[in-house]
Parts: C-alpha cells; structure tokens; sequence
C-alpha cells in the first residue's frame, strides 16, 4: 500500500482492502487473453468482460450517491439530471449498457482501473465529515461510508467470482496461493 500519511486506522484498513481488490482484479484482467473476455460459464451469466464493468460501473455508481465529484464520475453520467430516483435509474441503465458494449480487453482493463483510481482518490480525499454524512441511498437511510463499505464488499464479493471464471477458464490466477505460501514457510520451519 502506498504511504498515507494522513490515513490512520480504519480509514487506511479499508483503503488497504480496497487496494487488495484492485490489485487482484487488474492482475486478472491483464492475465486473461483477449479473446476470453466473451468467455461466461452459462449462457444467460455476464461474461469475463462484463463482469469486470459490472465492478467498475457499480464503483462509479456508488462514488457518484457518496457525493463524490471525481471527474471519471461526471464524465461517466454527464447530462443525467432530475430527481434522484430518475437519476439513479438512468445511471443503472448505463450501467448495464456498458456491460454490454465495452467488451474489449483494453477499454475494460482502463475502465476499472480508472474506477479504482477514483474510489482511491475519493476516499483518501473525504473528509471524517463527509463520510458520516447521512442521506437516502437506495431507498434507505445510510451514511456516506457504508457506501464505500458496499464499493469495498462488492469488489472482493465479485474479485470471487472472477478467479473462479478464471480457473473455468482453464488459467492460474496471477499470484501465489496464500496456502502454498503457508506450506513453504512450513517447510521451511521444519527444516531447520
């Protein structure tokens, strides 16, 4: 994790779990070859590529009901006004388009890092006010910071499901297993 100063506490936990997310999804993003992305292990399931806009949608999503201004948000939802219910139902709605239509390897890699980059800056950038501040998130009454929990719960729930595409898939996850890990410092041990 990069040094933050000014993070201490739960504040850089959370944001070290987020980083951990963001690390292992980039690192199977870029594993996977390009021609897999269409890959999904049912028919009517999201595809490898569709998953990973579905993460990085969902981070924008969320960033813009904390109140974030991050400029990936703007840009992402420029021109969609009017009451938040309709606001947040035109935002699903492009939501769920781009899973559809950002299907290339490369857009897909540059859009969920530029997701992360955003969930990044936004959370080392708010304020312990901004955080709990409260207001109607998806029909309940929440603060700002369970958002960022959900951003945080999301991504690791789905970073689940796409090692387990990518082991359908036939590939290696990118790093090494914690239990093999374990089991060589283990050996390790015992061997002195």
């Amino acid at each position: 994790m990069e040094t933050l100063p000014h993070l201490t506490g739960y504040r850089r936990e959370v944001l070290a779990e987020l980083q951990h997310a963001e690390s292992q999804l980039l690192a199977l993003a870029k594993a996977v070859p390009a021609e897999d992305y269409g890959w999904a292990p049912v028919e009517d399931a999201r595809t490898f590529a569709a998953l990973l806009v579905h993460i990085a949608a969902a981070n924008m999503l969320l960033l813009d009901r904390a109140g974030a201004h991050a400029p990936e948000v703007v840009e992402l939802y420029v021109g969609m006004e009017g009451d938040p219910a309709a606001r947040e139902a035109s935002m699903s709605h492009k939501n769920r388009s781009l899973e559809k239509t950002v299907t290339e390897k490369a857009a897909v890699v540059d859009l969920l890092a530029c997701s992360f980059a955003a969930v990044n800056a936004c959370w080392t950038g708010a304020t312990e006010e901004e955080l709990w501040a409260s207001g109607n998130f998806f029909g309940e009454r929440e603060t700002v910071r369970r958002l960022y929990l959900r951003m945080l719960a999301h991504s690791h729930e789905h970073m689940g499901q796409a090692i387990a595409y990518v082991r359908a898939m036939g590939y290696r996850v990118p790093w090494t297993d914690p239990a093999k890990k374990l089991e060589e410092m283990e050996a390790s041990l015992s061997s002195h």
